[in-house]
């Protein structure tokens, strides 16, 4: 028997005012929804995630680039239930304890996750909640009503676990749309059973949100460093840095093989263990044959400043013994600062040779190398 994950992250993100999902926000420079699962990765056999149908492809390469393994990926429904209900028709026959968790709540910690297995397997249900602390009127048109009994009221949590069996028949069964799906059991008129929630299990619903939760994770600068090589031939256009070099040979590659953005690409993305530019743009993929590197490179900068940074300095070397590249240079940096949004003083490009040795020496190809620091943004 074994145990399932679920983690839902199909939603729009409207009230954050962002247009990706809120799940792919950043605390301290890993998205929200990677913290979480790493949290059920070595308490549950199998992760489904539920997920907006545009968003499937992204999704799947963050895991894969974290090695998260997946078992599944789902699209998720017009509301939280059928996005549920589409997970569930995905779950393995083995499974036996299924956990419900809002991918927002990047904070959950294993402690929580082991209670709610816990209780699920003793009770049938486990929902983790936490003691509401203010004082809680109810009102009407901005009056008050009636004060209730904070010593009754508890803030539900996920993860919501429970036997996989009652959870299906609760889906099935279900006459209305609700909130969470402890709710579904109490239409059933079935014990939901508490367990211990965490203060700090906190939804990202708001900015304010946001704010509290990247306030627990400070991001620091991070280095990168990068290197690609392609080799010369004929009938290729020279493309360096964007600028087209007059030359009698050009770069073989999948893309204009611009040798020298792509270990600037390389140095950004490992700056922050995003995998390398085969990773974010595979050679497999027809959409990307041919394609200039300089809307490659904007792409891949588009993932840095999600990802809560911007680009501090960076220094490209491109080694080649010919064509002379030093008349070529100023055009290179002005590209480059253009698409990193920064002044050309924080961009260097420079070029050197090989005194004739090794394949840049001989003309078989050419090489570069790249350092970059990233700052917070």
């Amino acid at each position: 028997m074994s145990i399932c994950a679920v983690i839902l992250c199909g939603g729009s993100g409207t009230r954050m005012g962002t247009q990706m999902s809120k799940t792919l926000l950043p605390l301290g420079g890993v998205p929200a929804v990677i913290r979480c699962a790493k949290a059920f990765r070595d308490t549950c056999d199998h992760l489904i995630l539920a997920v907006r149908p545009d968003e499937e492809m992204l999704f799947a390469d963050l895991f894969a680039a974290h090695n998260i393994p997946l078992y599944q990926i789902v699209h998720g429904g017009a509301t939280r239930q059928q996005s549920v209900k589409n997970a569930l028709a995905a779950l393995p026959n083995a499974c036996d304890t299924v956990l419900i968790h809002d991918g927002a709540r990047a904070l959950v910690t294993k402690d929580v996750i082991d209670r709610v297995i816990r209780g699920a397997r003793a009770n049938g249900s486990a929902i983790p909640a936490v003691p509401v602390r203010d004082t809680v009127k109810e009102a009407e048109d901005m009056i008050v009503q009636k004060t209730l009994d904070r010593s009754r009221l508890y803030a539900m949590q996920t993860p919501q676990g429970f036997r996989a069996e009652l959870l299906l028949r609760a889906h099935r069964e279900a006459t209305q749309d609700c909130t969470d799906d402890a709710a579904l059991l109490e239409l059933m008129n079935l014990p939901v059973h508490l367990v211990e929630g965490d203060p700090l299990n906190f939804k990202l619903t708001t900015p304010e949100d946001y704010r509290m939760a990247q306030s627990l994770f400070p991001l620091t600068p991070r280095i990168g460093q990068g290197f690609d090589a392609h080799r010369l031939v004929e009938n290729r256009k020279l493309i360096l840095c964007g600028v087209e070099v007059p030359y009698e040979k050009g770069l073989l590659g999948h893309s204009d093989a611009d040798v020298a953005l792509h270990a600037l690409m390389d140095s950004m993305l490992g700056a922050l263990a995003l995998g390398d530019i085969g990773k974010l743009f595979p050679d497999n993929d027809q959409s990307f044959k041919d394609i200039s590197s300089m809307l490659l490179l904007e792409r891949a900068y588009r993932r840095i400043e999600e990802m809560g940074y911007r680009i501090g300095n960076c220094d490209v070397t491109i080694v080649a013994q010919r064509p002379k590249l030093a008349s070529f240079i100023p055009e290179m940096r002005a590209n480059i600062a253009r698409v990193l949004k920064c002044d050309e003083s924080l961009v260097s490009v420079k070029a050197t040779t090989t005194e004739k040795m090794g394949y840049e020496g001989t003309g078989e190809g050419i090489s570069a190398h790249s350092v970059c620091l990233l700052l917070p943004n």
